[in-house]
Parts: structure tokens; sequence; C-alpha cells
């Protein structure tokens, strides 16, 4: 299992890929580098819907930096692990549970056995949804969690009310594998840069178009009813005061002052209930702060700095 490189996106030197399979027969393909200097650690990096491996490459350098080993996965159904569907556009999943298998493969197959001890997660949007979910259940493998702009929930509660018993109906109607009304199988990028909802810098813009351009394959499409029905019920959990105070490791959330994809009313909300909680709104970033412009990038870096033990 290979990465792919391109002049604008290189892979990081010393990078290992391959694939696992989970015990429900998905294959996930995962990559992991060794850190650069005395080990701090190994920081397990969580995408977000659509995502995939070499959009993070830039994320792997700056930890590598920091003294981590960087380790991380294409959830199923995207990237270069196994597709759902006979369609690999369609961005599928039955249930959020089906990516903490994923994650479970993932600990016990690549983490453990190659990477160095303690264990963090950073996770982005979805993936911070899911490293909640993964938390909540009780299980302490990550002793700390750094999320930006997670998916707690969608911006404008009361409008998405109608949209949410759709998709339920429509799902309980055998309509489930089929996209999202109004969805298409145009892969998931804006057509220019001017008014994206994702970042405020044209460079990274750019970058991570030219990744899709090179390799198509990478990429998925339009959610399906099933995928947004399992959405919508992980964050009516995430809704509940309770499970935040489930939540016992020290967690960081980092929000987007100017995000359109998620809530970053719902962000803070949520934050307040943790038991080991902090939280930060980075004025002016966009949903994908990892891939911001250098002035939001460098809050991001600076609180996480701050909250990592050491």
């Amino acid at each position: 299992m290979t990465l792919l490189s391109i002049p604008a996106n290189p892979v990081p030197k010393g990078a290992f890929a391959g694939t696992i399979e989970t015990p429900d027969g998905a294959m996930l393909r995962f990559a992991r580098w060794a850190a650069l200097a005395s080990g701090r650690g190994t920081v397990c990096v969580f995408t977000g819907r659509g995502e995939y491996i070499e959009k993070y490459f830039e994320t792997v350098r700056d930890l590598r930096k920091r003294g981590y080993a960087v380790a991380v996965i294409d959830w199923r159904g995207q990237g270069h692990s196994s597709r759902r569907l006979r369609n690999p556009l369609k961005g599928h999943v039955r249930n959020f549970s089906d990516y903490e298998i994923d994650v479970a493969a993932f600990v016990k197959q690549v983490v453990l056995p190659d990477c160095p001890p303690p264990y963090f997660a950073l996770a982005h949007s979805m993936g911070g949804a899911v490293m909640l979910r993964v938390a909540h259940a009780g299980i302490e493998m990550f002793e700390r969690l750094v999320l930006c702009a997670p998916m707690i929930d969608l911006p404008r509660l009361r409008t998405s009310l109608p949209m949410r018993g759709l998709m339920r109906m429509l799902r309980a109607g055998g309509m489930g594998e089929r996209f999202i009304p109004g969805g298409s199988i145009d892969l998931i990028k804006s057509t220019a840069f001017p008014g994206n909802p994702l970042t405020s810098d044209p460079r990274r813009y750019a970058r991570n178009a030219s990744i899709l351009e090179a390799d198509p394959t990478l990429g998925i499409a339009s959610p399906t009813v099933a995928w947004l029905d399992a959405a919508f019920a992980a964050m009516a959990e995430f809704r509940s005061r309770e499970f935040a105070g489930r939540v016992h490791q020290p967690v960081l959330m980092l929000a987007a002052g100017d995000d359109t994809i998620v809530s970053t009313s719902a962000i803070a909300a949520f934050a307040r209930h943790l038991p080991a909680g902090s939280h930060r709104v980075i004025a002016g970033a966009k949903h994908e702060i990892l891939q911001e412009d250098d002035r939001h990038r460098e809050q991001l870096w600076a609180a996480f700095d701050v909250f990592m033990p050491g």
C-alpha cells in the first residue's frame, strides 16, 4: 500500500504504510512515522469525513518536529480504505459505532505493537465526534484528546430538524444507501477558492485540490441517507449533559470562529460540561483549522503545545 506523493505535497520521510483488516471485514489503510527526536509518545491523527492520509502530511511534519511519532488511518469508506458500497463515491456508514471498530483495530494492530507510548489523539470534525464516542465508552487508550472543529452539531439547529426527520423516514423506507436529497457524485471540494467554507489559505486550498486531481480515487462525494441519519443520531447523543460528563480524559476543543460546517456554539456548550475539558475559539478561522493560514495555525499549535504534557 503506497502513499501519493506530488511536488506540492511530498510524503514525509520515513513513512511506513500498509493495510489492516477489521473484525467485520473492512480493509483500512494506515501510515505511521517515527519521531524525529527523543520521543514524547505517539499522536494518532483522525481525519474528517471525506478526508485521507495525504491531506495531513503537513500535520505529520508539525507533530514530528515536536518530538512525536505519528500514526494515521483512512476511515472505512474513504481514502484508500475499502468502500462500503458498489458505488465507491458514496460516503456511507450504517452507524458511527462502525468507526469505533476502525479505531479499535488500528490501535490493536498498528499503534500498540509499533508506536511508542504514551498515546494521544488529534482529530478533526467527524474524527472528533468519533473520539468523543470512544472516550464516552470508557476506552482510555488516549491520554489526551485535541479536537479541531469537532462535529458536535450542525449550524442552525432548528432548521436542520426537518432534515433529521426526513433522513429517518427515507432510511426506514429502504433508501439508506442512496445519496441524500440534493447530493451528487461530485467529489468533496469547492470548485473555486473564493467563498469556500474550508480555509482562508489559498496555497493550502490549492494543495489539497491538487491531491484529488492527481488521484480522484482518494475522494468521496455526498453522503448517503444512512450516513447522515447515523451522524444525526450521534449528534443527538452529544446534546445530553451526561454524555460529556462521562468523558474523563483531558480534552482540548478548538473551534473555528468562522465555521459554517459545524456549530461553534455547540462546541462551547459541550466543552462546559467536560470534567477535564478546555475550549478555545480561533477567531477568523474557517472549518479546517489545520489547513488554515499561518496566523490561525500558529494559534492552534500554541494551544496544543500548552495542553500537551511535558
